[in-house]
This record gives structure tokens, sequence and C-alpha cells, in this order.
């Protein structure tokens, strides 16, 4: 069984080694030699061996005659091939010395051929080089002709065209190295040309502001009834045309424009006409448009925007920063004004003239912080300014500084309520200086009546107050005016005080009638403020005498009937008639009248004031003996008094030299002062009778009284003011009447049994008065008791004394209860 086995494994592995490679022959064999039939493996190879050998030489038996006719074929084409070849050789050396000459031809014709492709390499090498060392060359005269904008356009051409069609050549790569550095010279340049153009429109924007405002006021000279829009400051070039230039520096119609189109204009040709300079006279702006270019093709135009917005707003917040000094002087104004004005007419150039570069809705930003910072600077620093002359210019200015900027599109209504605003301050003012005017009007009046000479003093004295006295006219010259000179002065100052409230009024927009009411409001301040108080200023100074009271008095009458006058001259020349509805009504009657009333009354106080003066000189007996033969004169201060007041009272009826109808005072204010002395001339005897240091009195000091009552009853009969119906004038003196009457007829049964009584005898006795006095007499009576025992008469009037002084208590406490 095993022998089996190990013959099938020797022919299979036979079977291998004739089917397999010889190359991998190594693991079969190795195989064999690890088992233990080595050797009969190697019969077993031997008869294959055999067999295979067998096979062979029957097959070369089977092919052994086609070989040998093989062999004899070949043997015969042996000898033709040495003629074939001999005939080869021989050719072959014919053709070698045939062709030498042809090769050389060959070799010659092809180093013609090599010259000539490289002279044609050459040739195209050399047509893409000088192009670009062409245009490098003009690169560097345009950097050197400082012309940054065509250059940068060259080198974009020379990096994008002409370098990658160059080839790799080393110039070409110092060229391509070199462009960013260019490039970046460019844009420094370009930024330092725009910091310089800042700078310069920095210096030049008071400059740009004075020739915007001089355009827009001669334009406003020219024809103020049609509103005409400022030319704007850009040179001959209008602002559609300017705009037409867009910001790759190319017109519509895609060709380039020179740089002197981007801004630089030819300012002889502007210098030959009559023109106001612009603000392309004064700032050369192709140095904005040509850096907006420059950044524009290097796609920074983003950072260039956002620098020069930036920078701009730096720079106007310091032309929004006033001077500290500014409303000290008009220039101080005018220079600010300026300044603002040509920032924003450059802003405005640059808005038409680039697309993009600012937009309005930026400008409208700058504007809207302008007019805040503008309006609080004008509110403080105007509020420093007392003189109405340089508030007023100072309106005239922001006038024309709101009317420039609104030619431009810039919305100014907040400009004009702040002037609006200021009316009220310039009114303040206004109203000081008047106050001044007044008061030197005043202090410098003579309070006499104006004496004319001539028919021309006349018309010059009517021609500055509304005097219409038929009467007058009719008088014979030389005569005098009712009124002093403070008349015709106030009421000039009145109209001139109209005429500065309507220059303040002027050209801020306003309608007739608001113009009218703002002029009614002021006049009014000035009436009830301003000119009341310098009349009461004059009326209640000190060493003012009756006579210029009176004078006073008359004044402001006349002054109250030309109110009528004041409000037809402020009709006339604001044209609103004054009888429409809502029309504010002039003060000046009630002014007038508070003055004249406050007049009035320092009348009667100087009066009763120098009424004290005399009675200050009274120097009564209060101890004098009843006189022993006839009735006693009167006191020699009374005398003087009474003398005093019908001088007095003949002054407020006629003034001396003056006709009576003209210069006599108010019969009603005469009466009130002649019936206030009188009172007066009574309470004051009466309180020196009742004058707690007035200890005791006798009847004699009572008679003496008396006498000096009836000789001021006496001057009260004799009328010294007309128009008292009938004694009314001696109601003044009645209190005093009674009670003197009371005590000199000793009629106190009467007294005791009528008080009370309508029908009284003295009824205008006051009990108290009646015991003061009495406890005085009676005070006498016991100093004098020494010797009142040796007289009965005098103890019993003693003991009366007593009784009715007993009585008058009894009847006091009976009416109290």
């Amino acid at each position: 069984m095993a022998s089996v086995e190990t013959a099938a494994e020797h022919e299979r592995i036979l079977r291998e080694i004739e089917s397999t490679d010889t190359n991998c022959i190594g693991p079969t064999l190795r195989s064999v030699y690890d088992g233990q039939e080595h050797g009969l493996f190697m019969e077993k190879l031997d008869v294959r061996i055999r067999n295979h050998d067998r096979e062979i030489e029957k097959m070369c038996n089977h092919h052994f005659q086609g070989f040998v006719d093989s062999i004899t074929e070949l043997l015969k084409v042996r000898g033709e091939a040495q003629k074939l070849k001999s005939q080869v050789t021989e050719t072959n050396k014919r053709l070698q010395d045939d062709g030498k000459v042809l090769i050389g031809s060959m070799e010659e014709l092809k180093q013609c051929r090599v010259q000539q492709r490289n002279i044609a390499t050459t040739v195209d090498k050399l047509t893409h080089c000088l192009p670009v060392l062409e245009m490098y060359s003009r690169l560097q005269e345009q950097m050197k002709a400082k012309r940054y904008y065509p250059a940068l356009r060259t080198l974009e051409q020379l990096e994008h065209t002409c370098l990658p069609r160059a080839g790799q050549y080393r110039f070409c790569s110092i060229m391509a190295e070199n462009i960013p550095k260019l490039r970046t010279q460019i844009r420094d340049t370009a930024m330092t040309q725009l910091r310089d153009f800042l700078e310069s429109i920095r210096k030049h924007s008071d400059k740009i502001g004075e020739a915007a405002i001089r355009q827009a006021q001669l334009q406003r000279s020219l024809d103020s009834s049609v509103s005409v829009q400022p030319r704007a400051l850009i040179g001959r070039r209008s602002r559609k045309e300017a705009a037409a230039v867009n910001t790759d520096g190319y017109a519509q119609g895609g060709s380039p424009v020179s740089e002197q189109d981007s801004g630089i204009l030819d300012v002889e040709d502007e210098e030959e006409d009559d023109e106001v300079p612009g603000a392309h006279d004064l700032v050369d702006f192709s140095p904005v448009y040509r850096c907006l270019h420059i950044y524009t093709v290097l796609g920074l135009r983003d950072v260039f925007e956002n620098y020069y917005r930036k920078q701009r707003r730096k720079q106007a917040r310091l032309v929004l920063q006033p001077h500290s000094n500014m409303h000290e002087t008009l220039e101080g104004y005018r220079r600010y004004f300026n300044q603002i004005v040509g920032f924003f007419v450059v802003e405005d150039h640059i808005l038409h003239t680039t697309q993009g570069l600012v937009n309005r809705a930026y400008v409208e930003e700058l504007w809207e912080l302008a007019l805040s910072k503008i309006i609080a600077a004008l509110r403080t620093h105007s509020s420093y300014c007392d003189n109405p002359d340089l508030v007023l210019d100072l309106k005239n200015l922001i006038v024309l500084f709101a009317d420039t900027l609104q030619g431009y599109g810039f919305p100014v209504s907040q400009l004009f309520d702040m002037l609006l605003e200021m009316r009220e301050q310039y009114g303040e003012i206004l109203l000081k200086r008047w106050n001044i005017t007044f008061r030197q009007v005043l202090d410098q009046d003579n309070y006499s009546p104006i004496p004319v000479s001539t028919e021309q003093e006349y018309k010059h004295y009517t021609s500055q107050f509304p005097l219409q006295d038929p009467e007058l006219e009719k008088l014979p010259f030389p005569k005098k005016l009712p009124f002093s000179e403070f008349v015709p002065k106030v009421y000039c100052q009145l109209k001139e005080f109209i005429y500065a409230c309507l220059k303040y009024s002027e050209d801020l927009h306003l309608s007739s009638t608001e113009v009218d009411d703002m002029i009614r409001k002021s006049t009014n301040l000035l009436l009830t403020r301003t000119l009341s108080h310098c009349l009461q200023y004059a009326i209640k100074k000190k060493n003012v005498g009756l006579a210029e009271l009176v004078q006073v008095i008359i004044n402001t009458t006349h002054l109250e009937q030309s109110c009528h006058f004041l409000e037809e001259f402020i009709s006339n020349i604001t044209n609103v008639p004054p009888d429409i509805a809502n029309a504010t009504k002039l003060y000046g009657t009630s002014t007038f009248k508070d003055a004249r009333h406050a007049a009035e009354a320092e009348i009667y106080t100087s009066l009763n004031a120098k009424i004290d003066q005399f009675l200050q000189l009274a120097d009564y007996d209060w101890m004098a003996a009843v006189p022993g033969g006839g009735t006693p004169e009167a006191s020699d201060y009374l005398i003087d008094l009474i003398a005093f007041l019908k001088s007095t009272f003949s002054v407020f009826t006629n003034l001396p030299g003056t006709p009576v109808e003209h210069a006599t005072l108010p019969g009603k204010v005469a009466q009130t002062a002649c019936m206030s002395a009188c009172k007066h001339i009574s309470t004051s005897l009466m309180q020196l009778l009742l004058d707690p240091e007035v200890r005791q009195i006798s009847i004699g000091a009572l008679h003496q009284i008396y006498t000096d009552v009836k000789e001021c009853e006496s001057f009260a009969r004799a009328g010294p003011v007309a128009g008292f119906q009938g004694d009314t004038l001696l109601l003044a003196f009645s209190d005093l009447r009674q009670l003197l009457d009371l005590f000199t007829q000793w009629d106190w049964s009467t007294y005791l049994a009528d008080y009370g009584k309508p029908t009284c005898k003295y009824l205008r006795v006051n009990p108290h008065t009646a015991l003061a006095l009495l406890e005085k007499m009676r005070e006498t009576s016991r100093k004098n008791n020494v010797f009142a025992q040796f007289r009965k008469t005098d103890r019993d009037r003693q003991k009366l004394i007593d009784t009715i002084i007993k009585q008058l208590r009894n009847l006091i406490a009976q009416h109290h209860a």
C-alpha cells in the first residue's frame, strides 16, 4: 500500500518537473530529498528520461529529409549572397563618395536654419521685452514728473499685460519685485498730497467762506425780490458737468480726463472776469480727486473714504470751536462764520464733483452737528454782548450766513428760531440803553415850558412832537409851548426805539403782523418798565421842586395824548392796520397816567413836607395867659406858611410867563393838593395839642391856636384854588375848629348832652381827644395850686375840670360798652 502511494507521489513530482519552469523546481526537488525513497525516484526519473529520448529520436528521424533539403538550398543561395554583397558594397562606396558634398551642404543648411530660428526667437522676445522697457521708462518719467495717477495706470498695464508676455527674465523679476514698492510709494505720495490738501482747505476755509458770503450778498443786493440760489463756487464748470466726472477718472464717454479737469482750474482766466473768487481760486482740488482715483485703482477706496471723512470731522470740530473772545468784536463772529461757510462750501463741492466720497447723509450729519454747536456758541457768546449795535450787526451777519448756506441746500430754520430768541436779548439791551438815554434826558431837562421866538423854532418842535393846539398857534411870537424839552426828546427816543426794533425784524422772514406784534410788545416793555422807572426816578429824586413836579404832570399829560400817534406810526412802518383783531395795544396811556399819579402824590408829599418845615418853626407858649384885651395875632410861622401856600397854588394854576390855558395844572390835582395841604395843617396842629411831650396847656395857648386856625380858615375861604363848592375846603379844619370852640367857649354841657346825636354842635370832637386835652389843662391847674387856695374861682374851675373829666370817662365807658 505504501509503495503504491510512493509511486503515485513520484509520478506527481515528475509531472510537476515537466510542467514547471526550471527556476521554480527547487521546492519540488527538496520534497524528494526530504523523503526516504530517493533511489526509487532516481530510477523513475531515468525511466522517464529514456522515454523522452526515444520520442526525440523518433521525431528527428521523421524530419531529417526535410533538414537535408534545406541545407542543400542554403548552400545554393550562399553564392548568390556573395555576389549581392559585393554589388551592395560597391554601390555603397559610390554612394558615399557622391554624398560627401551633399552632407557638407546639409551641415551648412542646418547651421543656417539654427541661426534663422535663433534670430526669430530673439526678435520675438525683443518684441515682448521692448514694450516692457519702454513702459517702465515711461513709468519712471511719470513718477519723476509726479504724475502719479497716470503712473499707476502704467504700472497696472505693465504688471498685468506686458510683464506676463515678456517671459521670465531677470530684469522682469526685478521689475515685478519693484511694482509693489512703486505702488506703495504712489499711495503714500497721494496720501501726503491729500494731507496737504486738507491743510490747505483748513487754512483757506475763512477765505472761501468770505467769498461765498460776498457772492450771496451780491446776489441778494442785485435782486432782493427774487430768491436766487448762490452760484456754487466751483469754477466755470457747473456742478452737473463736474459731477459727470466719476471717481475712476473717466468722463461719461469713457475717455480719460486730464488732471486739470480733476479740480485744477485756470485761475488766470477767472481773474479776467469781474467775479468774486470762488473755492477753486483759493484751493486746488486736484489732489483729492487724484488720491481718490489712485485709491480706487488700488482697491482701497473704502480706506480713503473713511480717512477723508474722519479728518474732515476733526477739522469740523476745530472750525466749530469759537475763540474765547469772539463776542468782543463783530470781526470775531465774521471770522467764525466764514470758516464754517468755507468748510461746508468745500464739502458741497466735493459732494457734487465726486461720486460717493461724501454723500448727502454724511454732509447732513455734519451740518446737524455744526448747527447744534453754532447755536450753542452763539447763545453763549451773544449773552456777553451789551451793545445793541453789535447785536444788530451780528443778527445781520447770521442772516447772511444762513442765507448763504441755505443757497447750498442746508436747512437753516433753527438759526432763524435762534434769532427770534436773540430778539428778546436784543430788546433787553435796548431797554438798558434807552434807560440811560431817558435818564440823561430827564436829568438835563430844565422842567420849564419851551420858549419859541420864531415860526421856524415852532415848526422844529412840532415836527418832533405831534402838538395839535389851535389856540396856541393863534398866539403871537414869542410864546411858550406848554411842555418842557423832555417831551419832544422822549417822543423822538420812542420812535428811535421802534426803528431799532424794526431793524432787527428785517430779513427774518416774518409776516407784517408778526413784526407789528413784536414791535408793539417791545415798545410796551419800554413804556411800562424803562420809561416808567425813569419817570419815577425823576419824580422821586431829591431836590425836585413843586414847579418841576407840576411840569412833569403837564409833560406826561401831553405824552399820554400822543400815544395814538405812536400807534399810527407803528402801523405805518409795519403796514398793519391798528384796528385788526388780536392786535397788541400800546400801554403808553397807563404808563403816563401812573407817572402823573406818582407826580401828583409826590406833589402832595412834597407840599406836606414843606408845610412840616414851617410847622417846625412853631413856638407856642403852652402856659400863656388869656389875652387881656382884643384878639391875639396869628403866629408868624403860620403867616409865612399861608403866604407860601398862596404863592404855590398860584404856580399850580398859572406858570409865570405862560398863558393860563396852556400851563395850568389839572383842576382836580390842584384841588386835591389844596385839600391835602389844609388837612395836613389841621392834623399837624391837632398833633401839636396832643403831643405827649406837651404835658400842660393853658387856655391862653388854646386861644392862640384858635387865632391861627381862623387865619387858616380865612385862607380856605379866599379860594386859593378854583373849583371847590361852597365851604368844602373849610371841612379840613372842622375837627380842630369844633374842638377849639368847645374849649374856648367851655360849652361842655351842650357837648355832653348832645353827644352821639347827628345834630350835635360838636359832632367831630372825639371824647378821647377832649379828655386828653382836659387832663393837660388839669395838670396846669394843679401846678398852680399854691395860688389856687387864695382864689375861689380857680378852685371852682379845678373842680369843674375834674367833674368834666369824670363825665367824659363815663361817656367813653358807656359808648365802649
